[in-house]
């Protein structure tokens, strides 16, 4: 693309990469994690990691603030005066998950890991996408490192069945009809938070 210059060449070379990444999941050919690494690349790819982190540090306490239910808060500072062991388990990325759980004071995060090359994001995921089967794994590896601990877990979506079905005390929040529809054939409760 001689005469345009290098961030326009950069975009649109994004938006086929992109583009070409979603034709693909849509035909099977690929899976959500390529498809996140996909979309990562498309738009940060090169960012710097001063760049990230000042935009982590803008948009953490704005989600916080405004983003997180009152009930959810109420629930993560119970575990705390009962002394539990706080684990945040997400399928985003470490670009902003691990200052999530520093503001909420989680003791440990799980997310799924992107690459850099020296201090420029690569966009490459270093783990698989922590979700569905993935963070059920994860989950049973925690269940391996802290054995006899009754085990709470909470999820959104009904790909959060895979390990919700595992903890002890499992919560489905605010999730779809079809999400509700197969916690209950699980036995798996439900709740709306506010």
């Amino acid at each position: 693309m001689l005469g345009y210059p290098a961030s326009l060449v950069r975009k649109v070379r994004g938006l086929a990469l992109f583009t070409g990444s979603v034709a693909l999941f849509v035909l099977g050919r690929i899976g959500r994690g390529e498809l996140k690494s996909a979309f990562i690349r498309s738009v940060l790819s090169g960012a710097t990691r001063s760049r990230i982190d000042s935009w982590t540090a803008r948009f953490v306490p704005r989600l916080l603030d405004r983003g997180v239910f009152a009930d959810a808060i109420s629930r993560i500072a119970e575990h705390k005066r009962e002394g539990a062991r706080l684990v945040l388990m997400s399928a985003s990325t470490d670009l902003y998950v691990p200052a999530i759980g520093t503001r909420l004071g989680f003791d440990e995060v799980i997310c799924t890991g992107v690459s850099w090359n020296g201090d420029r994001l690569d966009g490459h995921l270093t783990t698989a996408n922590r979700r569905g089967a993935e963070k059920a794994r994860c989950f049973e590896e925690l269940r391996k490192q802290y054995p006899g601990v009754i085990t709470a877990a909470y999820g959104n979506a009904g790909s959060d069945l895979e390990h919700l079905r595992l903890a002890d005390r499992p919560l489905l929040v605010n999730g779809s009809a079809s999400a509700r529809g197969a916690a209950a054939q699980l036995g798996v409760p439900c709740t709306t938070w506010r």
